[in-house]
């Protein structure tokens, strides 16, 4: 039989970051006082971005998810990954759509099962809700419920969480109880418009979306999206501009070129975003869960 013993307010929640990119999950969650105990990120450049803003303990740094044993992984409270959304429909094509080995969720469901931590916090597209007629994301939801964990979505905009640009994106959120739900976050004013990011008249004062787009570009949800009127004159939207956009401090570094720079914050989660619904997530592990001593 199990033993409960309530999660102790005054502990410091742990988490890891997979798929971690520059490190959005981890600003967030920093920010609110959590630690990070484990990261994995494949790209070695968004490795070199990510080391130099974010503290780690030694060996807490790893790189292809795909290479490392769960049970390596150290124990956390929270799972949060920004992960790949691969064709779950080609693993399904000879063994059934129920089939997700071979997709890089598959790891998520591997950590989850192995050192159960109390929440999970996952980021995609919001097209990931119409992927394959909607099977894919009925796939995600009934895995991540079999394995004793709730599940609930969200569609969230930046903008709606204090910064200047759109920016759909969907979260999707679980407690091991398999009951504990959040409520969404209360919409947040904008805590600057473009023309504060360009220190200047801009004609608009919200952006467009940062995206990637093919063979490494960045493209928004129109074409010269980067380009901008302010005072009169038409200036291009730089990665110095994109971290205010997304949520990174101004003195954010970038031990990368510009153009892999704003690739990188194309990539990256929109940190207020992820901050607001992380908040919810961390009053629920510090009122109401329980953790099931292992």
């Amino acid at each position: 039989m199990q033993q409960l013993q309530f999660f102790d307010q005054m502990q410091q929640i742990r988490f890891i970051d997979l798929f971690a990119g520059i490190g959005g999950f981890h600003l967030a969650l920093a920010r609110q006082g959590a630690q990070c105990v484990f990261a994995s990120e494949i790209n070695e450049n968004a490795k070199k971005t990510y080391l130099a803003n974010h503290n780690l303990d030694a060996g807490a740094w790893h790189g292809d998810i795909t290479l490392i044993e769960p049970q390596q992984i150290p124990d956390h409270e929270v799972l949060c990954a920004g992960f790949p959304c691969q064709p779950f429909s080609q693993a399904g094509q000879k063994k059934g759509f129920d089939d997700v080995r071979g997709t890089l969720f598959f790891n998520i469901l591997q950590i989850l099962e192995e050192k159960k931590p109390e929440a999970y916090f996952l980021e995609n597209v919001r097209g990931l809700l119409k992927h394959d007629n909607g099977r894919t994301f009925s796939v995600i939801q009934e895995k991540l419920e079999a394995l004793g964990y709730s599940f609930q979505s969200f569609v969230v905009k930046s903008s709606d969480y204090g910064l200047p640009q759109h920016r759909p994106r969907l979260f999707m959120i679980g407690f091991r109880d398999g009951v504990t739900k959040i409520e969404q976050p209360e919409k947040l004013p904008l805590k600057y418009t473009m023309s504060d990011i360009f220190s200047g008249n801009c004609e608009k004062e919200v952006g467009f979306t940062l995206r990637v787009g093919g063979r490494g570009s960045v493209y928004g949800d129109r074409r010269n999206w980067e380009f901008y009127k302010v005072d009169g004159e038409i200036r291009r939207l730089t990665s110095k501009h994109g971290l205010l956009m997304q949520g990174f401090p101004s003195d954010f570094i970038f031990p990368v070129s510009e153009i892999e720079a704003m690739k990188q914050l194309g990539n990256s989660v929109s940190v207020d975003a992820i901050e607001a619904f992380y908040k919810k997530i961390k009053e629920k592990l510090s009122a109401e869960q329980f953790t099931l001593v292992k």
